[in-house]
C-alpha cells in the first residue's frame, strides 16, 4: 500500500503527524505492515482527520495538492518566474 505521507512531517504532542495523521508507531516500518494493519491505520487516519476538523484544527494539504504546488514551483524556476 502507498504511504499516506504528504511530506508535511511534524509530530504533535500525542506523537501524531500533523501531515498524514499517523501515529509515530504507524509510520515506523510502513512497508512491513500487514494488509490488516494498513486497513486499521487507514481507519485511524479517518477518525483523526474528522476529530481535527471538528475542533477547528487546520487540515494539511493532500499529496495531490503538494505535488501540484511542487510542479508549479518547478515550472516557475524553468521559466524564470518568482516562487
Amino acid at each position: 500500500m502507498d504511504s499516506p505521507c504528504v511530506a508535511c512531517c511534524r509530530l504533535n504532542e500525542d506523537k501524531i503527524c500533523v501531515g498524514c495523521y499517523r501515529h509515530m508507531d504507524e509510520i515506523v516500518d510502513w512497508r512491513k505492515k500487514t494488509p490488516e494493519q494498513y486497513q486499521q491505520i487507514a481507519l485511524n487516519i479517518q477518525q483523526r482527520k474528522a476529530l481535527a476538523r471538528s475542533v477547528g484544527e487546520t487540515v494539511p494539504m493532500t499529496e495531490a495538492e503538494w505535488r501540484a504546488a511542487r510542479a508549479r514551483n518547478a515550472q516557475k524556476l524553468v521559466t524564470g518566474g518568482t516562487l
